[in-house]
């Protein structure tokens, strides 16, 4: 027998059957636009007129129109953060209970006992500070040589006392190196005067990391091209200067010990300074993980560089909450955690810069603060949300990705005096100079000085520098810092209000003079209310006359 076409019915109509349906649908909105029409319902919002130029206090009622918008766009970014957690918590509630619910009870039972044996105890949490002060703590017990990175934009915020005095005050002939990192972010008339000044502490190394290096077990793709008439590729990224300096010192201080077992080299320093892209560069493999975010490396990991090398690559060192909140910025891990939000991490580096240098970096229009350079920064990028309102939380990633990445150029000024530590003492320096070889190392650092590409002075921002940043290495530290962490960081605060960067050009402190006074009488007003002053009126021709325009670009500062 044979079985019918199983075909489905067609959606084809006659031409006047759609004619039809297309003129009911018509009549129908037409006969809605009626109704509404009759009883008063218009979708057209009426036209904000704003404030008439004739009405007295304009100025004090736009700025508390402009103060109002703000608050009430902060409100719906706080609520929007916590319903965004309350989400997550949920989220991950539900999974715990359909995957307590999927498993046997016997797996379950057998579960529970495991997790909580008598005389046994949990796996310690690897995002915690004390396990990542521990783990630091073991690199620094079993290296012998110690390379502190340092982030060449902000060298002096990158260093911690705490740390140079735990390596100095360890046994066993430890040694110190300072090995300067990201140098093509820098104008070289900078880069210079660092190391100058770091070298009469410590010996340095200019160092620029590679970021194109490739895993080991990824394949080369196959090419056509003769293996003689390969191209290398010299882009930015891609080449490694210093590595050859670094590894010549290191071999030279490995084979006068004279010891059967390998010199092991401990990397250490904040996040996002490039410990484990150090590592990468000098092997020539993705031997370590590394990516934007920070707190990338939770344990202590061994690669094999040469021979009778060993470097071990550590987790970035925990900042202390009692630093100011721009060092806190750049180094914590306080925006990872949650414990700080991204857009006042962002609010607290603007401070610190040229607004003008700002603009001309990120090619955006005058800013009034941090929510509209955010805003501006978002519809420059595209950063875009269902609307087309802009994304201001991307925008603030975005942006503190190019102070921590490899990507943004900024510098800080040397100081010119220099003082030893407390820590420190002229017969430490001698010493910790006297292992290597420094002519060596200075040639070194002129021929990498020579490679690399440097960026103009004009093209990179000028940064102020918070100083030394302190670092918490043991368990009882984070336990002291606890409960003096809110009144250092709001003193901190203060004081970072207080300070206001430098204008370079002599119209711009001109400008300021100008701004005090304005400033001052904002901040005597109540934020909340406009306070009306009895004065005098001189109603007469002359001041009818007069030209009475407002210009929005003298205030909201």
């Amino acid at each position: 027998m044979k079985r019918p076409k199983l075909k489905k019915a067609s959606k084809r109509v006659s031409c006047a059957k759609r004619y039809k349906i297309q003129k009911k649908v018509r009549e129908h909105n037409r006969k809605l636009r009626k109704e509404a029409k009759k009883k008063g319902v218009s979708k057209r919002v009426k036209k904000d007129l704003g404030v008439p130029s004739s009405a007295p206090f304009k100025e004090e009622v736009l700025r508390e129109a402009e103060q109002r918008r703000l608050k009430i766009e902060e409100e719906k970014e706080r609520k929007r953060q916590a319903k965004k957690e309350e989400r997550a918590q949920k989220r991950k509630k539900e999974k715990e209970g359909a995957s307590k619910e999927t498993e046997p009870k016997a797996k379950r039972v057998r579960k529970n006992d495991s997790e909580n044996p008598s005389g046994k105890q949990a796996a310690p949490d690897r995002n915690s500070k004390q396990f990542l002060c521990a783990e630091l703590n073991k690199v620094i017990d079993a290296s012998d040589v110690v390379l502190e990175v340092l982030d060449a934009r902000d060298p002096l915020g990158c260093r911690c006392p705490q740390l140079e005095e735990a390596v100095l005050q360890k046994g066993g002939n430890k040694k110190l190196l300072l090995v300067l990192n990201k140098i093509d972010l820098v104008p070289k008339e900078n880069v210079e005067r660092w190391i100058q000044y770091l070298q009469q502490e410590f010996p340095v190394v200019a160092f620029k990391a590679s970021t194109l290096i490739r895993d080991k077990t990824v394949k080369a793709k196959k090419s056509r091209i003769d293996p003689s008439n390969e191209i290398q590729d010299k882009s930015r990224g891609a080449i490694c200067f210093g590595n050859g300096c670094l590894t010549e010192l290191l071999s030279t201080y490995a084979e006068n010990l004279q010891n059967e077992a390998s010199l092991k080299v401990g990397v250490v320093g904040f996040p996002n300074v490039g410990k484990s892209s150090l590592i990468n560069s000098v092997k020539g493999v993705m031997a370590c993980n590394v990516g934007m975010k920070r707190g990338m490396t939770k344990l202590m990991q061994e690669v094999h560089i040469l021979k009778n090398i060993k470097a071990i690559d550590s987790p970035g060192v925990v900042a202390s909450p009692s630093n100011p909140p721009a060092s806190m910025a750049l180094r914590s891990l306080q925006v990872e955690e949650g414990s700080e939000s991204v857009l006042e991490a962002v609010r607290t580096l603007l401070k610190q810069c040229d607004k003008t240098q700002i603009m001309l970096q990120y090619t955006i229009p005058d800013y009034r603060n941090c929510l509209e350079f955010l805003t501006l920064l978002a519809k420059k990028r595209g950063f875009l949300q269902k609307g087309g309102v802009p994304n201001t939380e991307q925008a603030a990633t975005t942006f503190l990705g190019d102070w921590t990445g490899a990507k943004l150029s900024y510098h800080c000024k040397a100081p010119e005096n220099h003082s030893l530590p407390a820590y420190m003492s002229d017969a430490v320096v001698a010493e910790m100079q006297n292992s290597w070889d420094l002519n060596k190392l200075k040639a070194g650092n002129e021929e990498t000085l020579k490679g690399v590409k440097f960026p103009s002075q004009s093209s990179s921002i000028s940064f102020i520098s918070k100083g030394l940043t302190a670092g918490l290495l043991s368990a009882s530290d984070i336990s002291e810092e606890k409960p003096a962490a809110a009144a250092t960081v709001a003193e901190a605060e203060q004081n970072d209000e207080n300070d206001e960067p430098e204008q370079t050009t002599e119209g711009s402190n001109e400008a300021e003079e100008q701004e005090q006074p304005q400033k001052l009488l904002l901040k005597k007003k109540t934020p909340g209310h406009v306070q009306f002053h009895p004065a005098p009126i001189d109603i007469s021709l002359s001041s009818v006359t007069t030209d009475d325009a407002y210009d929005f670009n003298t205030d909201f500062k």
